[in-house]
């Protein structure tokens, strides 16, 4: 694939605020306008609200327009997604792809919006998995710096930049529907760090594909189109689950279907980030956490294994549902150190 270069942001540019999936701007208004703050006091860009991107329950023809309207519009530098969902599936293949080939600019989402992220891939449009405006640059208290930095570089900094592991990390949400917890602190645990299973110490380069589990899920079993096998034997694998704390045997179900498509065998490397081991509906103790995340690392290692013995399978990373975040260049180059246990990304 060949991938076109993203224009760089500066300040007071103007950016689009979207929603590809669930109109989360609808639903918790002042956490919408948190968000719009802190892009303009920390960031010093100028959010534009669309149409749809406040109307819970709007149409696919309506959220379409929408992303066709903010990437055509010259003023708008980049496209930030409100929050995720879990429709975008039904709609995002039905896309035209020229206004997006021809207007190439920098897209932020993650969960439900692999599914754009991926059209966009497809069509050499590069994208970063993370920064979406709810979870990110509306963190209740304040924004994270580590999370901060990775946005800065995705939307201001061009170059090589190094991944690192956060030394803490938080999972254990706060109720958007509460407006007193707009400058509460979350409760932030020791991380563990990047866990590393490799077999051949050679380093490795290659270009970034993936997203939410159960979106490669949907992708698969709906047969949407992905990258060609042939794109695979140059690509790094990224993934990591939703809120929707999948089970073990899920993921490694999910696994399984993309060994069994031929794609295992063929990826240069896999990154898993930490998956999300507590939900309202699902308030697990320290202790099921752990070993939630235990059974999910296993059930990976397991399926990739049977398909490939030698590629370096890294989880535990600080991408996806999870805060602080790095925000995943997608479409872009990934390079390894596996002797060294670095890892680096172009932004």
């Amino acid at each position: 694939m060949q991938f076109q270069n993203l224009t760089k942001l500066k300040e007071g540019d103007k950016v689009a605020i979207v929603s590809p999936s669930f109109a989360a701007p609808g639903k918790w208004p002042h956490i919408y306008e948190l968000g719009c703050l802190r892009l303009r006091e920390v960031f010093k860009l100028e959010p534009v609200s669309y149409p749809a991107t406040s109307k819970v329950g709007a149409s696919a023809e309506e959220r379409s327009a929408d992303l066709i309207a903010a990437f055509s519009d010259p003023e708008i530098k980049a496209v930030i997604s409100s929050l995720g969902g879990d429709d975008q599936v039904t709609y995002i293949k039905n896309l035209p792809n020229k206004p997006f080939i021809n207007n190439p600019k920098p897209y932020f989402g993650f969960s439900d919006n692999s599914h754009f992220e991926n059209f966009l891939w497809l069509n050499g449009v590069p994208s970063f998995y993370g920064g979406a405006l709810f979870t990110e640059f509306a963190m209740q208290g304040h924004m994270d710096e580590f999370t901060s930095n990775y946005l800065r570089y995705a939307l201001f900094e061009k170059g090589k930049k190094e991944l690192m592991a956060s030394p803490v990390y938080n999972d254990i949400g706060l109720d958007w529907g509460d407006v007193s917890t707009v400058n509460k602190e979350r409760t932030y645990e020791t991380n563990e760090g990047w866990i590393w299973d490799n077999n051949n110490s050679v380093d490795v380069e290659g270009i970034s594909w993936g997203g939410c589990i159960e979106s490669i899920d949907e992708i698969l079993r709906h047969n949407i189109a992905l990258p060609t096998l042939k794109d695979f034997e140059e690509i790094i694998l990224f993934a990591e689950s939703s809120e929707e704390i999948p089970s073990a045997p899920y993921v490694f179900r999910v696994f399984r279907a993309l060994g069994e498509r031929g794609i295992l065998k063929r990826v240069r490397a896999i990154m898993i980030g930490r998956p999300k081991a507590w939900e309202f509906d699902k308030q697990f103790n320290a202790f099921e956490k752990t070993e939630y995340r235990k059974q999910q690392r296993e059930a990976i290692i397991k399926a990739v294994r049977n398909y490939n013995k030698e590629i370096p399978i890294i989880q535990n990373l600080d991408f996806g549902h999870t805060a602080p975040q790095i925000c995943l260049p997608n479409g872009c180059n990934v390079f390894i150190k596996a002797q060294e246990k670095r890892i680096f990304a172009n932004f």
